[in-house]
């Protein structure tokens, strides 16, 4: 699962994500994507199970790139434990997602394929998504 090696802070502020993406909007490296439609926290797990459901459905043939990277880490207190005394430990590690913001990208398949694949792995996303093309001029 991806996390970041280190980090400068344990923990983190729980801050809020509104408004449209500023960059990562466009396809850059594949020619379909999958973008994202509504602000939302993506955690590492939900980021790779997405990923195997689309080299799955790929059966690994062409490219894969994941656009964005869990660097939040997300504290939580353990179960039944009284108000006060701290923050509790990081638990997992998320990334922030606003809207218009491209997730996944592909190349090397059909149409056919990269729109099985990333319908697939949206159902592993709790985010509504689109799929994108590269328009050819």
């Amino acid at each position: 699962m991806l996390q970041p090696k280190r980090t400068k802070f344990r923990k983190q502020h729980k801050g809020r994500i509104h408004g449209p993406a500023k960059r990562g909007t466009s396809l850059n490296f594949g020619e379909y994507g999958l973008k994202a439609l509504e602000p939302e926290r993506l955690n590492a797990r939900e980021i790779e199970a997405a990923r195997r459901a689309i080299t799955r459905e790929m059966k690994r043939a062409g490219r894969v790139w994941i656009r964005i990277f869990p660097d939040v880490p997300v504290s939580k207190k353990p179960a039944e434990v009284r108000m006060g005394s701290g923050k509790g430990a990081p638990e997992f590690w998320v990334a922030k997602v606003k809207p218009g913001r491209i997730l996944f990208e592909i190349d090397g398949v059909d149409l056919a394929t990269a729109k099985e694949a990333m319908r697939l792995g949206a159902r592993k996303l709790s985010i509504a998504t689109k799929f994108i093309a590269r328009a050819h001029l």
